[in-house]
């Protein structure tokens, strides 16, 4: 192998590497602000309280691709009586205006990759960019 092949795949595995670090590291992040603000409502396993707290785990709002909702609920909180997956839920949300957009990400993106969920990561781009439609 040439030394300069040898270099470029040096430099490739060393990109990878650090960027599935900062993915592992985002989404430590994003557990913790879960375990701080949303466990208490929607429980360790994500599957919330019946008729009260909706569930995270396998719900069609979490894994779809409405990020903007996703956004905005965290941000702005809830408090409506909202039908999701075939059930009723009642209880209120705080909002979270204090989260910076990549805690937003982060915590989204845990959300949305925990328990049953597999569903695409979120960005603070993403979150930024749904921030400046308003």
């Amino acid at each position: 192998m040439s030394k300069k092949l040898y270099v470029r795949i040096s430099i490739i595995i060393f990109c990878l590497s650090a960027f599935t670090k900062a993915q592992a590291q985002n989404l430590m992040n994003g557990k913790k602000i879960y375990e701080t603000r949303c466990l208490v409502c929607h429980q360790a396993d994500g599957g919330g309280v019946p008729h009260m707290n909706a569930p995270l785990d396998g719900s069609t709002n979490v894994v779809g691709n409405n990020i903007a909702r996703l956004v905005k609920i965290i941000k702005e909180g809830y408090n409506e009586r909202v039908a999701l997956d075939g059930e009723m839920y009642s209880n209120a949300m705080t909002p979270n205006p204090d989260l910076k957009p990549a805690d937003i990400a982060d915590v989204l993106s845990y959300i949305r990759n925990s328990w049953s969920n597999k569903s695409s990561k979120i960005t603070a781009a993403q979150v930024m960019q749904v921030s400046r439609k308003k």
